[in-house]
């Protein structure tokens, strides 16, 4: 989502958000790391890398695709915090969302998927979002917001619902920029 799947470039999450963070006067430079279909692993497999020196912060937005494929809770949540564990070795602070996790797989799958986010953002210190797509889940009835606010294919949000996710999501990211300028200060 954070890649900006079916949209157009300048609709997608990370464009409306850089534009959110630039009426806002944030000085913030956002790189697009999103992978279309990424997973915690694939996630954990490029941090080191996409962690360069020019990086000051980090917004982790896993876990949906994990859930989609029916990934054991145990092991996105080993992937999560392998992911947290390089942004910590390189200084970086986190901002990490979480995702509304269906029951489709039980309400035990549920539950134990939902904990992961506040449960690393707790034994790390990272700010959080309790779910990328509650903005617009909470909206009104869910026939409603998919057919104003979703793609299609009923997961992605167009760019209405980006949109309104970016309203959701800019000041937790401006709250991360203002750790990272706190931490230059020192």
């Amino acid at each position: 989502m954070t890649q900006g799947y079916g949209l157009l470039q300048e609709e997608g999450f990370t464009a409306q958000l850089q534009d959110w963070l630039d009426a806002a006067q944030s000085d913030v430079t956002l790189i697009n790391a999103g992978v279309s279909g990424d997973t915690t692993a694939g996630g954990l497999s490029r941090a080191d890398w996409t962690l360069t020196p020019d990086v000051d912060a980090m917004i982790v937005a896993l876990g949906g695709n994990d859930v989609l494929r029916g990934t054991a809770p145990e092991i996105a949540r080993a992937n999560l915090a392998g992911i947290l564990d390089i942004a910590a070795l390189k200084n970086v602070p986190v901002l990490l969302i979480g995702i509304d996790v269906p029951e489709n797989y039980g309400t035990d799958y549920k539950s134990q998927f939902t904990a992961i986010y506040t449960d690393l953002a707790a034994e790390y210190d990272t700010l959080l979002i309790d779910s990328f797509l509650r903005p617009l889940t909470e909206i009104g009835p869910m026939s409603e917001v998919l057919n104003t606010y979703f793609q299609g294919d009923g997961i992605h949000p167009n760019a209405k619902g980006v949109s309104i996710i970016v309203q959701s999501v800019g000041p937790s990211v401006s709250d991360l920029a203002d750790q990272v300028r706190a931490r230059s200060a020192q």
